[in-house]
């Protein structure tokens, strides 16, 4: 059988191939599903943030600074810099006493092409609160606040803060620290690498669990998708449109991950050119490939998310000129 893949079409001709990596891991922490090598490292990028957050939670730092369901999931987010967005990211800010210079994020331009653009007609400058990594930054200098050890440095993998952050996971992920492989996220933060099954292991606990930290950090992811990510972007559609059924998470250079609580399923899955547009595409295949073997019976509402099923490819007049379509098959144990 041949591994799962997205091809781009153009005439009726292949034009370009997005080979996928995915590794689906069950409530036993054993492998479900996969394609291609499931043992290759990635780098988790913003799929790491709820494991991120659990150490400040543990610690007490929801009592401690009267942290609400949507500053939990803020930091969970890599969001579009929305106002409401970014309310809460200020929130986070005076409830812990920080200030927007204490956040080692930079800014950028929003993920969502109509706020950039908005940002564009307004002259906005990007200050790190509009960075889409504004709470996890927040939350993490929270925790040095809390651990009562300097902010300044907290992003570095020689911070006690990241420390608290290795152990968190490994723990969750099954790979043991001295496995775990370090670099630096686009947002300054030290970014973690396991295999593929690592991270999907790390996400079907995170859907399951009873720690009841981490059961705190899944309710709020749950209880707010419109902080996740932002208008008309597929981590939230999906989690607005399924309710309780999926949690989804997109990192950089082509990572998603995802859980189905109620299968016990983690997700993980790297397009291994990074492209961000076939990642989105991959997860709703894949998606629709599980369900179908799992759970056909489960009437799972996949019209919310038509347009990321194999879609036609257009130009600037737009006339469809091609198509992205899906090849291969998952690998079923």
């Amino acid at each position: 059988m041949t591994d799962f893949m997205l091809v781009d079409t153009r005439g009726g001709h292949d034009e370009s191939w997005h080979r996928v990596r995915v590794a689906v891991v069950g409530r036993d922490s054993d492998l479900v599903a996969w394609s291609g090598d499931p043992e290759a490292p990635v780098f988790w990028r913003s799929a790491a943030k709820p494991f991120q957050l659990w150490p400040l939670v543990v610690a007490g730092g929801v009592s401690a600074f009267g942290l609400a369901a949507r500053h939990l999931a803020l930091a969970c987010a890599s969001h579009s810099a929305e106002p409401a967005q970014r309310e809460v990211a200020r929130e986070w800010l005076d409830r812990v006493g920080l200030r927007e210079e204490d956040l080692a994020c930079g800014g950028h331009p929003s993920l969502s092409p109509a706020v950039a653009a908005e940002m564009i007609r307004e002259g906005v400058v990007a200050t790190p609160i509009w960075s889409n990594c504004s709470g996890k930054h927040a939350a993490l200098a929270a925790l040095a606040k809390h651990s009562e050890v300097p902010i300044a440095g907290y992003e570095t993998l020689d911070h006690p803060v990241q420390r608290l952050v290795r152990d968190s996971i490994a723990g969750w992920s099954g790979v043991p620290a001295a496995d775990l492989r370090w670099g630096v996220d686009g947002c300054t933060a030290a970014a973690v690498a396991t295999s593929l099954t690592g991270l999907a292991r790390a996400w079907s606990r995170l859907g399951t669990t009873a720690d009841p930290a981490m059961a705190s950090i899944r309710e709020a992811i749950l209880r707010h998708p419109e902080l996740i990510a932002g208008a008309d972007r597929l981590d939230t559609i999906l989690m607005q449109s399924w309710p309780t059924r999926v949690m989804v998470k997109v990192g950089a250079e082509g990572v998603y991950a995802a859980a189905l609580p109620t299968l016990g399923l983690g997700i993980a899955l790297k397009v291994e050119d990074g492209d961000m547009r076939a990642a989105a595409i991959a997860l709703v295949a894949v998606l629709e490939a599980l369900v179908a073997r799992l759970d056909p019976a489960g009437e799972w509402p996949f019209d919310a998310v038509a347009r990321w099923r194999e879609p036609e490819i257009r130009n600037t007049r737009g006339t469809v000129v091609g198509q992205t379509v899906a090849r291969g098959a998952l690998h079923f144990t």
